[in-house]
């Protein structure tokens, strides 16, 4: 299968197109104690999943700092977990110390996965598929694919399966497959926490929004990190989030440089980049953490490229503490 490896700007993108997750990382999860091992594990109600087929959550070290953000669903009769290379190989290292006490086995998988968007993306896939996922009920079978919807300003579906099988549905769809890059464009504007390796480890979950995309369960019981976090909500101890920026640059900007804040005629430390995506146009869309009282009229900069403004993106939810 031919990919674009073009990166077009969040404008120019087609009405439907594909993308490729080279970029991410899947851990399946087996074992008859696979759903009581990961509830004490992660940020997410994972009882919750008979009713709740799709669960966004956090893996996290005993200082609730985040190993992982993923996305959590049913493949098949094994859990799933999407998320960055490099929270996957931190989680799947952690989760493994602990697994060994419990009925319950985890590794790589070596099913893959794909993105499907764009405006005219429900049209098409109608014909391909009998019922598309929603949002009642967003995970699907369709032969041996799992189909998963997600929503955000750029909503869509991730298809997992074996390499062959989702091959040949995506050439049956006869629509231009990009590669992974486009996966992180969408990640940011949809405000979907997604971690590159200097993030892993460095924030709590409420620090990447997670509160406020259903990602944390206050009643669940105890998780690894349940501390921090709860001390996080109940005692008021967050000064941070994730917001989402956008700019122009015609220099390489990458997830290591540090953002720089406005005041007068001055520029300060301004906050992190979890995540960046660069079109060809040079546009940039930028994920990152920032004080959590950040003014929507703030101007942002990278750090050592002064023309470079970034201004702020809308999230596709509220935030609350």
């Amino acid at each position: 299968m031919k990919v674009d490896s073009s990166h077009p700007s969040l404008e120019s993108l087609p009405a439907a197109y594909a993308c490729r997750l080279a970029n991410q990382s899947m851990i399946c999860v087996s074992g008859d104690e696979r759903y009581s091992y990961l509830q004490g594990q992660l940020t997410c109600d994972v009882n919750s999943l008979s009713d709740n087929p799709l669960l966004t959550g956090a893996h996290c070290d005993a200082k609730g700092k985040v190993f992982s953000a993923f996305r959590l669903f049913e493949h098949g009769d094994q859990l799933m977990m999407l998320m960055t290379p490099d929270s996957a190989k931190a989680s799947l290292e952690q989760l493994n110390k602990f697994a060994v006490f419990a009925k319950a086995e985890l590794q790589f998988s070596d099913d893959q996965a794909a993105v499907l968007s764009g405006d005219d993306i429900d049209d098409l896939l109608s014909s391909h598929v009998d019922t598309l996922p929603d949002v009642n009920n967003p995970v699907i079978t369709h032969q041996q694919l799992t189909l998963i919807k997600f929503d955000g300003h750029k909503a869509g579906y991730i298809i997992v399966g074996s390499e062959q099988e989702l091959t040949a549905f995506l050439q049956g769809l006869d629509i231009v497959v990009f590669d992974s890059a486009i996966w992180s464009l969408l990640e940011v504007v949809n405000g979907s926490p997604s971690l590159a390796s200097g993030a892993v480890g460095e924030y709590v979950p409420q620090m990447l929004n997670l509160q406020a995309i259903n990602g944390i369960s206050f009643t669940k019981g105890c998780y690894m990190g349940q501390e921090t976090v709860a001390r996080m909500k109940y005692l008021g101890k967050n000064k941070r989030a994730m917001f989402c920026l956008q700019g122009k640059s015609t220099q390489l900007v990458d997830a290591n440089q540090l953002l720089e804040k406005q005041l007068g005629d001055n520029w300060r430390r301004g906050g992190n980049i979890t995540s960046v995506y660069q079109a060809d146009d040079g546009s940039l869309y930028i994920q990152a953490v920032l004080a959590n009282d950040t003014n929507p009229n703030d101007i942002f900069r990278i750090k050592d490229l002064a023309d470079t403004v970034l201004t702020q993106m809308p999230l596709p939810y509220e935030l609350d503490d």
